[in-house]
């Protein structure tokens, strides 16, 4: 196949995908797209929660994400398709089944497009005097204009964002172990004492552990994206298994190793921590200019976010359309193999909540609730779209490149632990909102999947089919 007629593999796809994306961009996206501004702001909400243990937080949740993604990779190997876990869902569970979460995951990404724009028109409007809002408008422009272009853009770009995210944690991570040795000149702080000082490694118990596991769990939200990026590349098989093989160390040392180095340097109670859980070390460590650094940094973080959401939720757009479960419009591609058309209508939709955040921030606000849970939906779907599909295979998976580990004790027990942070968030106060207005959207997307596919089949195979 050439390298600017990559063919959607759903049935009766609407238009063509370019295979531009190069192994070393497929390799920065996969390692770019678990760091967000949540590692390096959000954090710091989950070390106030849960103190040190916050660890056993990121832990766990890092836990979760591996074995998911082991299970989406075992999926993804053997069949590379740009709607990913949306269109095995769709041949395991059901239509409405693919239906359902290719929808409910386009408007979570449609909804990361203005909250990413809003934090760097904060940024760049505080560094620059301009209005926030223009500079969010500005930033989502830029970029919508280069997913427009060719896929390459954005692989390209997404590239150097990844590779100056990793950069900083690396750097960070490297300072902060110099501190802890007390070998770094002129630092105010070593050791590790902070573990357990401060009314010790779970100052506020065992429950907030798990208050903290959900603060944790949406940070890493993003790893997933390699498997829809890589159906635009050249070789995706072999990036896919690069990027399932990388999974652990990249958590391992981009999360756990930079939280590690957090609780160790600053009391998970001292005030600083509000600015942000990456600045408070910087401080207290004396480096110059620490907000300014960390303002780059998180500018950085939030542009690759928003690049990956637009192309991400213009990616599920046409899969879903190339499935005739969206506007047909929606599957149409430029020469350049850019479905343009779903790149303007995702970027519109995130103008609009960019918008409602400024004349309608209480609207704005539930919005975003709407879509808090969707991250474990997509998880839970994973496992039993994998579960499903490996028990219709019997006897078949001796010829799968990538095995999910102890299958089915594993999957099975990924569903319990997904299904029990669910009824969590139903108990904790704080994420009650979040989990009725998920779950009641989720409800009616479901509905509408189920009418379509008593009314149309299960799986359409002519156009006809598409009202």
């Amino acid at each position: 196949m050439s390298e600017h007629t990559a063919t959607s593999s759903s049935p009766g796809a609407g238009g063509q995908l370019s295979q531009g994306l190069k192994g070393r961009q497929i390799t920065m996206i996969s390692i770019g797209g678990v760091i967000g501004a949540g590692l390096f702001v959000g954090s710091s909400n989950a070390i106030a929660a849960a103190g040190p243990a916050v660890l056993l937080s990121y832990l766990a949740a890092a836990a979760l994400v591996v074995l998911c993604m082991q299970m989406l990779g075992e999926m993804a190997v053997a069949n590379p398709d740009t709607g990913s876990f949306s269109t095995y869902a769709d041949r395991a569970l059901g239509r409405w089944a693919g239906f359902s979460i290719g929808w409910l995951y386009w408007w979570f990404y449609v909804l990361v497009i203005p909250i990413e724009a809003i934090v760097a028109g904060e940024v760049l409007g505080g560094l620059l005097g301009v209005s926030s809002w223009v500079i969010a408008f500005a930033v989502i422009v830029v970029l919508a204009g280069t997913n427009l272009l060719s896929v390459r853009n954005y692989g390209e770009f997404e590239y150097w964002f990844a590779l100056l995210k990793v950069i900083a944690i690396v750097g960070f991570i490297i300072v902060g172990v110099l501190a802890i040795f007390g070998v770094l000149p002129g630092s105010g702080v070593s050791g590790i004492s902070n573990l357990w000082n401060n009314g010790g490694f779970m100052p506020n118990g065992s429950v907030a552990i798990v208050a903290a596991l959900l603060t944790a769990m949406f940070s890493f939200q993003g790893s997933e994206i390699v498997t829809i990026a890589a159906a635009e590349s050249e070789n995706p098989r072999n990036n896919i298994k690069k990027a399932i093989r990388a999974v652990v160390w990249r958590l391992g040392l981009f999360y756990l190793g930079s939280i590690f180095i957090v609780v160790s340097l600053v009391p998970w109670n001292a005030e600083g921590l509000d600015s942000g859980s990456y600045q408070a070390v910087l401080e207290r460590m004396n480096i110059p200019a620490a907000p300014a650094i960390m303002d780059i940094v998180v500018l950085v973080a939030v542009c690759s976010c928003l690049n990956s959401a637009i192309y991400t939720a213009s990616r599920m757009a046409f899969s879903l359309a190339t499935r005739r479960d969206a506007p047909a419009a929606l599957a149409a591609t430029s020469a350049s193999g850019v479905p343009r058309v779903a790149v303007i209508a995702s970027t519109a939709i995130g103008m609009v909540a960019v918008i409602a955040n400024y004349l309608l921030p209480q609207l704005f606000n539930y919005l975003l609730a709407s879509s808090g849970a969707i991250a474990l939906m997509m998880y839970l779907v994973i496992a039993l779209t994998q579960y499903a599909t490996r028990r219709k295979s019997r006897g078949e998976d001796h010829s799968l490149e990538v095995k999910m580990w102890l299958f089915p004790y594993l999957t099975l027990a990924t569903i319990a632990f997904i299904a029990a942070v669910l009824l969590l968030m139903a108990i904790l106060p704080g994420h009650r909102l979040e989990l009725w207005l998920t779950l009641a959207l989720a409800a009616a997307v479901v509905l509408l999947g189920l009418q379509r596919q008593r009314k149309y089949g299960s799986h359409p195979s002519t156009p006809a089919d598409h009202p």
